[in-house]
């Protein structure tokens, strides 16, 4: 079992340290419309999937989502949420906002929480309400400290906390299922590509062979932490799974500030603060949980 359990940690140790990542990777590829990069993404993520299926014999499993109507619904409603949270993703990269992204996904277990006590009827105890009383003080803070709502950060965290909420009640495996959203968003994708080819601009067809193989190993790398985030959730507890989460905003925080040479006002620190401290009372409640089932 501790085998198993050191196995699970890197695991998740990788995948979040891919997703961690993805602000240094798509700045390669600033000088590409987020659109464009969308579009790739998108394209690139459903041919290496496919191809995984197919070496993992998984066809069947695609075959059986489409004799389930309300199924490929939710999936198609779980492709809109992520591919729009993969474009405001990358034009944040594109704009200087990598610390709004991140605060973002700081956000998104606050968000799921409030989700479950909304959509699911979840009870919550005291110390989530304080979690979550934290986080909203640290938003009030940045709403101030901004002059404005801080919509990168809520558009992120929306986004990303309905696709868990959505996904969570569609009982299909992480690689069907992500073959499904990225095909739901192609014909968007293209739609978008013969738009842009009637202005004389080519979305799948780059200027240099090097950008083109930026956006093919984008659409790998969408796959990539997934499989290893589904790897991880089988060998390790829901507790150690929530802890190792906050290593990809981490990264991205800490990319914004110290690679990208992004500001930090003092208010924006408090607002961090305020929510770093949300998530550690939430993290507390979880592991309490799990140690009392």
């Amino acid at each position: 079992m501790q085998k198993n359990a050191l196995a699970g940690v890197g695991f998740g140790l990788l995948a979040y340290g891919i997703w961690g990542f993805f602000p240094l990777y798509f700045h390669q590829l600033n000088h590409v419309a987020p659109m464009d990069i969308l579009a790739n993404r998108a394209l690139w993520a459903c041919v290496f999937v496919a191809l995984l299926l197919m070496l993992s014999r998984q066809w069947h499993k695609v075959r059986q989502i489409f004799g389930k109507p309300r199924q490929i619904a939710m999936l198609s409603l779980a492709a809109l949420l992520v591919g729009s949270n993969w474009l405001v993703f990358l034009w944040a990269v594109g704009n200087q906002q990598v610390v709004e992204s991140s605060l973002g996904y700081f956000l998104t277990p606050i968000v799921n929480v409030l989700l479950g006590l909304l959509v699911l009827k979840e009870r919550l105890n005291g110390k989530e309400w304080l979690a979550i009383g934290l986080a909203v003080a640290g938003l009030v803070n940045e709403i101030v400290t901004l002059g404005g709502l801080p919509w990168v950060s809520l558009f992120l965290a929306g986004t990303f906390g309905t696709y868990g909420l959505v996904r969570k009640q569609v009982p299909v495996d992480a690689l069907p299922g992500l073959w499904l959203e990225t095909l739901v968003m192609l014909p968007l994708c293209f739609a978008y590509a013969i738009w842009q080819a009637n202005s004389g601009h080519t979305v799948f067809v780059l200027d240099t062979p090097s950008t083109t193989l930026w956006l093919i190993g984008a659409g790998i790398l969408t796959a990539l932490p997934l499989i290893a985030f589904a790897a991880a959730t089988q060998r390790l507890n829901l507790a150690t799974v929530g802890m190792l989460m906050y290593i990809n905003p981490t990264m991205q925080f800490l990319t914004a500030i110290y690679i990208f040479g992004e500001p930090l006002q003092t208010g924006k620190l408090l607002s961090f603060a305020l929510i770093w401290l949300g998530l550690l009372v939430f993290s507390w409640s979880m592991w309490q949980k799990r140690q009392g089932a």
